[in-house]
């Protein structure tokens, strides 16, 4: 009985120490655990698997997050982009080749002025091909005929104007000194020592200028001769060039175009019309008043007027300026008040009763688009640029408005018709009432 408790001892002692081997392996293995899943974990973290993560949530399209208002700027600006960028293009090809744009305008604003009279003379038996030569001589002889008597009249009285420009001058410098101004003689004499050493120090500009004067004179007769033959060609071929120039129009857009040309050359047609009407109205009652008040070269003047008056606006109140000018320089400061009243109420009936009756609802230009028309052709093409800038916004004016209703006509007649109790009846949308145009171009 003695050695039961020994062997029951020798065994205790091997499962304690078989124990703390178990206790010390588990610790082991907790701490590789805790190494591999990192510090700040607690021990009885549950392992999540990969499989078992949440998909991340999916990205916006960038287009979307843009604001409506960006994205309609951004598309607006681009697009603006490459119109300026076209317009810019244009304009270099323009001014590149700007005398023969030029000559082909004038050409154009001729054949509206000179076309009906091809067309009576066809109506009463004459050929196509001499009615067109007749006319055309006819107009280009009238309009050298001018400017031939403005020189003409010019060189006569040049010299009997210089003598009465000196006596103005004369006149003008005794009425300073006597005016309430208080203009001593001192300061009239700097002021005219300050004249000649400008003009004495910009001798060469001047010389340079007269060398340039040469140029623009070979120019200015290029350009008539090809506004010449431009003018001959579109009055006896005009309607086969129209025909033409329609099939380099894409065909969804052809019937569009052509129904807007007509109405596009009835509109120029109008304006050269009644701008020549106009014209002439002014330079005959200018003419005459300053003829009445002795003004020198009043004929001459007359026709400065009417050539000055196709340009709108500007051109009235330049001629106006130079008959006031030269009556101020020979006849003193009462005649060029009185020619000032004259011409400011010429203008006044021009502005409120001739242009609105002559011109009517054919040519509908804003007066704040002559004037910006006028200014932007000026700084582009000079004179001539400024005479064509008009008629050019009223043809585009007349071709926006007629394309617009004849796309909004097309939308009506191809758009489907409701049906039911809520069909409602739409007439069509027809394009506004225009003057009725010629059946074609010029032929």
């Amino acid at each position: 009985m003695s050695r039961v408790p020994g062997w029951l001892g020798r065994l205790g002692a091997g499962l304690t120490e078989m124990g703390e081997r178990l206790d010390k392996r588990r610790a082991e293995a907790r701490r590789e655990s805790e190494e591999a899943d990192g510090p700040g974990f607690p021990p009885d973290t549950p392992v999540v698997l990969p499989e078992e993560l949440p998909p991340p949530a999916p990205r916006p399209d960038p287009a979307q997050v843009v604001p409506w208002g960006v994205r309609v700027a951004a598309e607006a600006g681009w697009r603006l982009l490459v119109l300026a960028g076209t317009v810019w293009v244009l304009m270099k090809v323009i001014s590149a080749v700007q005398l023969v744009v030029l000559a082909f305008v004038v050409a154009l604003l001729l054949t509206a002025l000179l076309e009906p009279t091809v067309a009576r003379l066809r109506r009463r038996g004459v050929p196509r091909g001499l009615a067109t030569a007749l006319t055309a001589i006819l107009g280009f002889v009238v309009i050298g005929l001018m400017g031939w008597f403005v020189t003409w009249q010019v060189m006569e009285n040049i010299d009997d104007l210089s003598d009465q420009v000196q006596g103005g001058i004369d006149d003008l410098r005794n009425w300073l000194l006597n005016s309430p101004f208080h203009v001593t003689d001192k300061q009239i004499n700097a002021i005219a020592k300050n004249l000649r050493e400008a003009v004495g120090a910009n001798t060469d500009e001047i010389t340079s200028a007269g060398l340039e004067g040469v140029t623009v004179v070979v120019e200015a007769l290029t350009g008539i001769l090809l506004s010449f033959f431009a003018t001959l060609f579109l009055l006896y071929d005009g309607k086969r060039i129209w025909e033409w120039t329609l099939k380099l129009v894409p065909a969804a857009a052809r019937p569009g175009v052509a129904g807007a040309g007509p109405r596009a050359w009835a509109t120029l047609t109008a304006y050269v019309r009644g701008t020549v009407v106009v014209a002439l109205i002014d330079a005959i009652f200018i003419g005459l008043g300053i003829y009445f008040l002795d003004v020198p070269m009043a004929v001459p003047l007359a026709v400065f007027i009417f050539l000055f008056s196709f340009i709108p606006l500007v051109g009235a109140v330049a001629s106006g300026a130079l008959a006031v000018v030269v009556a101020l320089v020979t006849q003193g400061v009462f005649t060029a008040v009185m020619t000032l009243g004259v011409v400011l109420a010429v203008q006044q009936i021009e502005g409120h009763i001739l242009q609105p009756f002559i011109l009517g609802r054919a040519v509908r230009v804003h007066p704040l688009a002559v004037v910006l028309a006028v200014a932007s052709g000026g700084m582009v093409a000079g004179i001539g640029g400024a005479v064509v800038a008009v008629p050019l916004v009223a043809v585009t004016n007349t071709v926006v408005t007629y394309l617009h209703a004849y796309s909004r006509e097309s939308a009506a007649r191809t758009s489907p018709r409701p049906r039911g109790a809520t069909a409602v009846d739409v007439a069509p949308v027809s394009p506004p009432a225009e003057p009725p145009p010629p059946s074609a171009p010029p032929s």
